[in-house]
């Protein structure tokens, strides 16, 4: 039982933060911590967590999986699953601290891992199929192997998350001795749902990492969607659903950043009518192909990747949204306090308009697999006699 009494707390909302240096340095896991916890009011106790890029340099061509688990029985299932699915070259439990306000956790370890294709799929394999692959695994453990959840399967970046408040996660997860070059944070208020570890944020899948305060009712709507193209959702939490939009919407659909953001948080009908007549054909486009990936209900996102990250609101702006930049820095909050509280002296500081996202991309070549979406790209499909095999070209200028 999480002594959660005496702590201030609101069912007023969720607080998010989130920090990028765009020329790829890195911060330490403390500035995130002090963000955060500075919006402490804005949660409860029961769930809390970070996303961090760029702490495991050491192996960054390998998935780094985060597996939370109730027992060892778990682990040694995931394990052995691990073990015929992927080359496994690295593997320890993941580093924490004891606090006194938590008590019986569940286990975590960390792999890292490669797809292992047989036969002559190992000689046409690409990122593409990598990554499927990788989601195709995560999809595979967290829906048939009872008491285990992949928290975070990305490549340099990994998840630490769980019930209590940001800074008792922070000092479980030791956080502190991280240090990242995009940090994204959470302190939340669990929306129609149990708090429970799995269902803390953030929320992810290969390296789209998600945040988000408000609720999502269209939850409903976009998992039928989703498990139309294999995704499942079962970490019982609505937010879980936008990591996989982006994912589909993104990585696999080839939309750009604007694009896919237009998808989720796109203009009300009276307000397409009025475009110009380019802009109302792909908006009524976009709204009819993709209607089960609209996101309704009041929400503000951050959603990252290895090379970016975003803030975005929903169309009428129900929830609130601040950035704010310093130098190569750019930093989005729930808060002006928790962006000040860590840059007291920003260059620029704004809210953003509802649907309208904030989009921050590092410089090209300031990390490795460094990944863009500001354009889009789409597949080419190919039989080449031993398989499909895919592969991207530009389809819109973003």
């Amino acid at each position: 039982m999480w002594n959660i009494i005496e702590r201030a707390k609101s069912i007023s909302g969720c607080g998010i933060s989130g920090i990028i240096h765009k020329k790829g340095k890195l911060i330490s896991g403390e500035v995130i911590i002090k963000s955060i916890c500075c919006q402490e009011e804005r949660g409860n106790g029961l769930g809390a967590g970070y996303a961090a890029y760029g702490i495991y340099s050491d192996r960054k061509d390998y998935y780094a999986l985060h597996v939370m688990a109730d027992d060892k029985t778990a682990l040694e299932k995931v394990e052995e699953l691990l073990s015929h699915k992927t080359f496994l070259i690295y593997q320890e439990p993941i580093p924490t601290r004891k606090v006194k306000t938590i008590k019986n956790p569940p286990l975590f370890k960390r792999y890292f891992v490669k797809p292992k294709f047989e036969g002559e799929l190992a000689e046409i394999c690409d990122e593409l199929a990598e990554d499927d692959y990788i989601v195709n695994l995560v999809m595979e453990i967290n829906e048939k192997i009872e008491g285990a959840y992949v928290i975070s399967s990305g490549k340099n970046m990994g998840v630490f998350k769980g019930v209590g408040f940001p800074d008792e996660i922070a000092e479980f997860f030791r956080i502190d001795e991280y240090s990242a070059y995009i940090w994204t944070a959470h302190n939340r208020f669990p929306t129609n749902t149990p708090g429970w570890w799995g269902g803390a944020h953030p929320f992810t899948i290969l390296d789209w990492s998600i945040v988000h305060n408000g609720e999502i009712s269209s939850y409903g709507t976009n998992k039928r969607y989703l498990e139309l193209f294999g995704y499942k959702c079962t970490l019982l939490t609505d937010t879980e659903v936008v990591a996989y939009i982006l994912d589909l919407l993104i990585r696999k659909h080839g939309l750009p950043l604007k694009v896919a953001c237009k998808v989720m948080a796109p203009p009300f009908w009276m307000e397409i009518d009025e475009m110009p007549e380019e802009e109302k054909e792909l908006l009524t486009a976009l709204r009819v192909i993709y209607g089960g990936a609209m996101l309704n209900g009041p929400f503000a996102i951050l959603f990252a990747y290895n090379g970016g990250l975003v803030g975005l609101n929903d169309r009428v702006k129900l929830r609130p949204l601040c950035a704010a930049e310093k130098g190569d820095v750019v930093y989005m909050a729930s808060e002006e306090a928790a962006i000040r509280i860590v840059c007291p002296d920003p260059d620029r500081v704004w809210a953003p308009k509802a649907g309208e996202p904030v989009i921050a991309e590092m410089e090209p070549g300031s990390i490795p697999n460094q990944k863009s979406y500001l354009k889009g790209r789409t597949r080419e499909v190919e039989d080449n006699g031993i398989g499909i095999r895919c592969r991207y070209t530009p389809l819109f200028t973003g």
